[in-house]
């Protein structure tokens, strides 16, 4: 089956996710700049979470753009990814909130972990339907980042209860490492 619709789908949904964010954050009650102070956890929060759905969204963009169709399987794989990021404005917001405590830090990089999961299962489909001499599989590689990703969101996780700062520190790390732009896809592209 065709392409677009889930990607059309999947757009729609993470303009949904980002508008749900956004309408978390709440204005200071008085107008000057310390009154920003008590809400600057939140919007910090906000602004993590934001790279990292835009982040989602735009590698889901490049890998799908290399993908020829998708199968069932593919369109549960994508749900499944769709699910964890719909969750990302609760965690995002909870943490926001009670910044620095260690249960909101440490349920923030589960959801972060599940959302990286979910885009492995993704891109593996993808890939494994496409064919191993494929444009999206050579793209794909040994995936090195998801691969650290999924292991600095472990480390994380456990580090939030013996230091929530550090834990957080490795979720920007994360971001960080994805939001250099990955020149895997876009080199394959042009060479097509």
């Amino acid at each position: 089956m065709g392409k677009e619709r889930l990607a059309a789908f999947s757009d729609g949904v993470v303009a949904i996710i980002i508008t749900i964010m956004v309408l978390e954050l709440k204005a200071p009650r008085g107008a000057s700049l310390a009154d920003l102070i008590p809400v600057l956890p939140a919007f910090l929060s906000y602004v993590l979470s934001f790279i990292y759905v835009g982040i989602y969204w735009n590698n889901h963009h490049h890998f799908l753009a290399l993908a020829r169709s998708v199968t069932g399987p593919i369109l549960w794989a994508n749900l499944h990814l769709l699910f964890w990021l719909s969750v990302v404005p609760f965690a995002s917001a909870w943490m926001g909130e009670h910044s620095l405590a260690t249960v909101p830090v440490a349920l923030y990089g589960g959801v972060l972990f599940m959302n990286a999961i979910a885009f492995t299962l993704l891109t593996a489909l993808l890939a494994r339907h496409e064919g191993p001499d494929s444009a999206l599989a050579r793209a794909l590689g040994r995936d090195r980042k998801g691969k650290a990703s999924l292991a600095l969101y472990a480390v994380a996780i456990g580090l939030a209860f013996v230091q929530p700062v550090a834990s957080l520190a490795l979720y920007v790390v994360v971001a960080a490492i994805w939001f250099i732009p990955d020149r895997r896809v876009e080199r394959i592209m042009g060479a097509s």
